[in-house]
């Protein structure tokens, strides 16, 4: 079966929307990747300022390679603004991130 990779991102409050517009300027970006399935922006709503990034793949190998392409380097450029090939609003968003894995071990999507 599949695995999930969760990035949780500490984003303090005033760099929410900075972290939220990044992503939405590269909506679809990871869908082009092999071995891609899913992906989900979880915006806290309580008592946290942790950000969930998960993400679906067919394998572990699919992640590792994406983690490794050039697309995962640009994906993630934190300086130079959009003209450098780098993040609007430059630096981080994020002050610090853990990333989980999981096996999925039982899946239902609703069709």
């Amino acid at each position: 079966m599949s695995v999930v990779k969760i990035n949780v991102l500490t984003v303090p409050a005033e760099r929410a929307e900075v972290l939220e517009g990044r992503f939405a300027a590269r909506a679809g970006e990871v869908d082009k990747v092999d071995g891609f399935e899913s992906f989900q922006l979880l915006r806290p709503t309580e008592g946290t300022d942790k950000y969930l990034v998960v993400t679906t793949w067919r394998d572990e190998e699919s992640f590792q390679a994406w983690m490794n392409s050039a697309a995962f380097t640009k994906g993630h450029a934190q300086q130079g603004g959009p003209e450098a090939g780098g993040a609007p609003q430059g630096g981080p968003a994020a002050m610090g991130s853990e990333l989980w894995g999981f096996d999925v071990v039982t899946s239902s999507t609703k069709a």
